[in-house]
């Protein structure tokens, strides 16, 4: 594996979390939310990878709408392909919403509803491991939108290539997690400042498909201190996720 990862449960960002890393060489079925459609040990930076991003109309997957799809996909480091949907979602886009990402009603008002283009956004992420920058706001949103155009995100029939994006128990690599650890220190975790901080570039910020493939050259300026294995990044995203999340409640009471 790469970079400070081993066995004895140290990680890169020089916290300890015992018998972890340890665990998760010895058991792989201890590790939860992988795509059957791919090898656990495959290498994932060698894999083919699709980097998701919506802009929506607010922050809430069930109230609101996504208006915007950008697809960045990635093969090896390389990006293959680069895609770009307005939607429209059918009610009208908050004015602080729009201040964010500067799409209006106006621009939306001639394009398909979600449920016209989801054959199109399938085909793009088929064969693909999912990726998204805070990865819990946009599959949130894309399983909603799912939900609300009827197409099952549970026991995907293979025989329908069903990408695992659309899977309800398949977890997305996320590299705000990585970043999260690795930057600890550093003030602002936003794309916009990870960018800057890496030299990636990132002309259209919250614009959708410039989002997605900042957010995949973020994932691979990171892939020399990540472990190396599909199941090996899922396994201590999880890890770091939950600790993460509990120094945040923890911070929130102190507050």
């Amino acid at each position: 594996m790469r970079g400070n990862f081993d066995v004895c449960g140290c990680f890169p960002t020089g916290r300890h979390y015992p018998g972890i890393a340890d665990r998760l060489a010895r058991s792989p079925v201890e590790v939860v939310g992988l795509s059957t459609e791919f090898e656990p040990d495959t290498r994932w930076a060698d894999a083919r990878i699709a980097v998701i991003d919506f802009e929506t109309t607010g922050l809430s997957a069930q109230d609101d709408r996504i208006l915007e799809i950008g697809v960045a996909c990635f093969a090896g480091g390389q990006l293959t392909a680069l895609q770009n949907w307005l939607v429209n979602p059918g009610v009208p886009i908050p004015e602080q919403s729009r201040a964010v990402h500067n799409i209006s009603d106006e621009e939306v008002a001639g394009a398909p509803s979600f449920d016209k283009i989801v054959g199109e956004v399938r085909d793009v992420l088929r064969g693909h491991l999912p990726v998204a920058y805070n990865a819990a706001f946009d599959r949130g949103f894309l399983h909603a939108e799912l939900a609300r155009a009827g197409i099952s995100t549970r026991d995907p029939d293979p025989s329908d290539q069903t990408p695992a994006a659309f899977v309800s128990d398949v977890v997305w690599i996320d590299p705000l997690v990585w970043v999260r650890e690795l930057y600890r220190d550093d003030k602002s975790k936003k794309l916009t400042d990870i960018t800057a901080r890496l030299g990636i570039a990132l002309e259209r910020a919250h614009r959708a498909a410039s989002d997605a493939e900042a957010a995949g050259r973020v994932l691979y300026a990171l892939a020399e201190r990540l472990p190396t294995t599909y199941r090996e990044v899922i396994g201590l995203q999880a890890n770091y996720a939950a600790r993460q999340e509990i120094d945040f409640q923890q911070r929130r009471r102190k507050q």
